[in-house]
């Protein structure tokens, strides 16, 4: 599940709707083939029909997708989809001030946490100024138990860099929350969560697993 995925005949869905927010799906690629991802049991998330991408949709294409929403009735926008969204960094990026700039909507990022290990660099500064909270899954509290739930293809390096990724984006992101998932790990691997959560100056949310992100 880490390669482009194509689904020939239907329509690419870039922008999809899940409650009061507009999620905006830019890739199909991700490091990460985490054992309770959702992209192994469905292909929708909200109100989309289908969140496998015919291509990896360039800036332009993203931009002419709003055309078809109404940016009022959304009190955020969200990239997020069956990817990894800093996969696609530059369109992100430009995406995000395409938004600021027409409607000043709040901007949020649900992410691995390992962009940087991604672009090789640090991207927190990037996102600074255009995206107002950034969404990181923690999972879990251990080393060795997260590589086993998240699989990244960058091994043992991927806990400690994302921690240390929500560390940075909390010196330039204004909201900074780390997650679980509810069910996946004990209470008391949840409280030594919010002690990381705690330490790092990020908030600490347990999300469902139904895949309301």
């Amino acid at each position: 599940m880490r390669n482009l995925y194509t689904k020939k005949g239907k329509e690419m869905e870039i922008l999809y709707k899940v409650h009061n927010g507009l999620y905006v799906n830019l890739t199909n690629r991700c490091p990460c083939d985490c054992t309770f991802c959702l992209r192994h049991t469905m292909e929708r998330v909200g109100e989309s029909e289908s969140l496998w991408l015919e291509h990896e949709p360039s800036f332009e294409e993203v931009q002419a997708a709003f055309a078809h929403f109404d940016m009022t009735e959304y009190d955020e926008l969200v990239f997020c989809g069956f990817g990894e969204p800093t996969e696609a960094l530059s369109v992100l990026l430009k995406t995000a001030e395409y938004v600021k700039n027409e409607w000043n909507t709040p901007i949020r990022l649900n992410t691995n946490g390992l962009g940087n290990l991604i672009n090789k660099r640090d991207i927190t500064t990037e996102l600074a100024g255009l995206v107002d909270t950034v969404s990181i899954s923690l999972n879990t509290p251990d080393k060795y138990r997260y590589n086993e739930i998240v699989r990244s293809t960058f091994g043992e390096r991927s806990f400690k860099a994302m921690l240390d990724f929500a560390s940075r984006c909390t010196k330039c992101i204004p909201k900074v929350i780390m997650t679980t998932v509810e069910t996946t790990i004990t209470r008391q691997e949840e409280a030594e969560c919010r002690k990381i959560c705690d330490s790092i100056g990020a908030v600490y949310r347990i999300r469902a697993w139904e895949g309301g992100r």
